[in-house]
């Protein structure tokens, strides 16, 4: 009871330095906290701001080769090919709930205009249902959502779109009516839209997947799928198994295979589906986990310099203070107290004052949380439990590691001295 009287009024003296140690702690913890959230919840708002990456798994027929072209066109003759009626599988594999959005595609070789063009089939926007019953929008439109496209994505199956410079060499414009000639059939289509990718799909015709199946004489058939699926980024053991899943122990494949990562995912793509094989598209994948290694290392380094800086502003005011209360400290010495016990009431002093600017620094953090996700993602940040946690352990830390000058001052402090003026 004498201690916790000893500490309300040493709290009541020397109210501006308190004040100040409060403040330090309150703009430390509040940077610290905006960053330890953002950079625990920062994970989903990545993989979000690269969904216009496009797709981050390949699915081919087994035995197919990945070429730089995705969509190589074909007449007709096929190497291999995918079932259309396997697609729903996609969602049944132990990481189904994380695959956002796939789209198949099926290229060929049509007659217009006289001229040669490459058709690719696929789904726009095409609803389906699971074998769990889930219903799902998937397609093109959300695989490809950074396209330009003027006019709209196609509606109805004898609706197409087409690339933007192949549109300019024909001179098609939205609302024309087009002829598509294949080698087992003809197909009299109307152009929704016409889009601008920046890349060479803007020299091909999208249209959908019954067309190009009806072009080619390939009924129920897909040459190629394109996956989206959020992702861990990969790590040792991820790059372990990407060169040879086998090779791990129990545990090892265990865990890898119940993590996100894009190689577990594409294995169990593999698993799901009849001759298929399933790549990573590295240079998405890849770019992914770069840049939220760099993102999160970059806001572990701010919250941890905040905390240093207020450390070193709390160093300097706590000595001041103690200083000027070298008499009573040397008096108290002189009556018998222990350097431990005098150490305890600075170090509880300072707790106290600490934890309130903690606990102010710690809504105010959340706050500025909320700002930055709104302001650079457009959406508020998740506050995940740990926060809290982790903060009271960086002030407690803070606290510690700012009062040991003061600390080392109290322990070198002799009664003698401060009390004869010496």
């Amino acid at each position: 009871m004498f201690f916790w009287r000893m500490i309300g009024r040493a709290l009541r003296r020397q109210v501006g330095k308190r004040l100040m140690i409060a403040l330090t702690i309150l703009l430390g913890s509040s940077l610290a906290t905006s960053m330890f959230a953002v950079m625990l919840d920062v994970g989903d708002k990545v993989q979000a701001e690269l969904s216009s990456f496009g797709a981050n798994i390949e699915v081919l027929p087994e035995g197919a080769s990945i070429v730089s072209d995705m969509y190589e066109v074909d007449s007709g003759a096929s190497s291999g090919s995918i079932r259309e009626d396997e697609l729903p599988n996609l969602k049944t594999i132990f990481w189904g709930y994380n695959i956002e959005d796939f789209a198949p595609f099926l290229s060929v070789t049509a007659t217009a205009e006289g001229r040669e063009i490459a058709v690719v089939g696929t789904w726009f926007d095409h609803e389906l249902s699971t074998a769990t019953g889930e219903k799902l929008s998937t397609g093109v439109a959300h695989l490809r959502d950074w396209w330009a496209v003027t006019g709209s994505w196609p509606q109805a199956e004898d609706e197409v779109v087409v690339g933007s410079r192949l549109a300019a060499e024909l001179g098609w414009e939205t609302g024309d009516h087009v002829t598509l000639d294949g080698e087992n059939g003809r197909v009299d289509a109307t152009i929704s839209g016409v889009f601008e990718s920046g890349s060479d799909e803007d020299n091909q015709l999208f249209a959908s997947l019954a067309v190009a199946q009806q072009l080619a004489n390939r009924s129920g058939e897909v040459g190629s799928i394109e996956v989206r699926a959020i992702t861990t980024p990969d790590n040792d053991l991820a790059r372990e198994a990407a060169s040879d899943p086998s090779a791990l122990s129990a545990d090892e494949w265990e865990t890898w295979y119940c993590t996100a990562y894009v190689g577990s995912i594409a294995y169990q793509i593999e698993e799901a589906m009849t001759n298929v094989v399933a790549k990573p598209v590295r240079q998405v994948a890849d770019t992914e986990g770069a840049i939220l290694d760099k993102t999160q290392l970059i806001m572990s380094v701010v919250a941890i310099f905040a905390m240093i800086a207020a450390s070193l502003g709390i160093a300097n005011l706590v000595t001041a203070s103690v200083m000027e209360r070298s008499k009573e400290v040397g008096l108290m010495k002189a009556l018998g107290a222990r350097n431990t016990s005098i150490v305890g009431v600075i170090l509880t002093e300072t707790m106290v004052v600490a934890l309130i600017g903690g606990i102010v620094g710690f809504g105010v953090g959340v706050g500025l949380a909320q700002l930055v996700g709104h302001l650079v993602f457009g959406s508020g940040i998740a506050i995940r439990p740990i926060v809290a946690p982790l903060m009271a352990l960086v002030i407690l830390l803070t606290v510690v590691v700012g009062c040991l000058p003061s600390m080392r001052y109290l322990l070198k402090l002799r009664p003698a001295q401060v009390l004869h003026g010496r």
